[in-house]
């Protein structure tokens, strides 16, 4: 079975990075993550992360540097990160039950979803680069 990839995207605005809490499944429901969602086939990671970007947020995004390295996840998926940065669209929760932003001394704080907990170093880095 091939590797699915699924992406996810950190969207900082200067001090702050963009985090959404899930709304199912059941055993993810109210925690954190990155938003972003699965490759499909034809598309590249960055033409992925932009599409569900738009469809969750309602963003248009440019999609940046990796962040981190890849967590793989159950069932033959392996989760990426990208860094990105919002372009146009008024930011809001489509498919999550929240939203919110945090600043970098806030990331610890933050019920993340286990897959990205991992990323809390390298997203501390790249707030504190800003």
């Amino acid at each position: 079975m091939p590797n699915q990839i699924v992406v996810a995207g950190a969207l900082i605005d200067g001090a702050t990075l963009l985090v959404a809490q899930r709304e199912r499944p059941a055993e993810l429901a109210g925690l954190w993550e990155l938003p972003g969602g699965k490759v499909a086939a034809g598309e590249s990671d960055a033409e992925a992360l932009a599409r569900e970007l738009d469809e969750e947020l309602g963003a248009v995004v440019t999609v940046g540097a990796r962040l981190g390295a890849d967590v793989a996840l159950g069932g033959g998926m392996t989760l990426r990160a990208y860094l990105v940065e919002h372009v146009s669209g008024t930011i809001r929760a489509r498919d999550h039950r929240a939203l919110r932003w945090v600043t970098a001394d806030q990331l610890g704080d933050v019920a993340w979803v286990p897959a990205d907990r991992g990323w809390v170093p390298d997203l501390a880095a790249a707030l504190g680069s800003r």
